[in-house]
Order: C-alpha cells, then structure tokens, then sequence
C-alpha cells in the first residue's frame, strides 16, 4: 500500500473512534493532516476571541517547514497510536 493510500486509510479510520480523543490529540492530528495536504500554513492567524481557531491555526504553524511526505508518515503513525488507544466502531 503507497504512503498515499495509507495516509487516507488512517484520515478516513480516524473518524470511526469509539471515543473521543483529548484536544491535545485532536490538535495534533489536525496540524499534521493540514501540513500532509496543504503544506506551510497560508492563513494569518485568527483574531483574539477565537480561541478553537487560534488553538488550529498555532499546532498547524508549529509544523511549517515538515516536507509533506513526512508529515503523512507522522499523521498515519499517530492515528494508530490512537485507534490502539480508542478503538474502532
């Protein structure tokens, strides 16, 4: 299976936790599968009462720079990290 395949396999896996992961881990796997698809943020950052926005915008800038291939490998690594944490449906 190409890195490609594996990388939408553990995007469309991810969304079939049997719970909830932490908002840490949620962060995380947002800034890498931003990185993974669209590369160095391209947004200025949001203003100063969106904080859900603000939160997004600072984990996706604390991967600018990671090569995409990378940040797929790292996105597929931590999904599984997670489902054998939560589990699947």
């Amino acid at each position: 299976m190409s890195v490609d395949e594996q990388f939408q396999k553990a995007a469309d896996d991810i969304k079939n936790l049997k719970s909830r992961p932490t908002d840490e881990e949620l962060l995380e796997l947002y800034a890498l599968f931003k990185q993974a698809t669209v590369g160095d943020i391209n947004t200025e950052r949001p203003g100063l009462f969106e904080l859900k926005a603000k939160a997004k915008w600072d984990a996706w800038n604390g991967k600018k720079g990671m090569p995409t291939e990378e940040a797929k490998l790292a996105y597929i690594t931590r999904a599984k990290q997670l489902i054998e944490t939560y589990g699947l449906n």
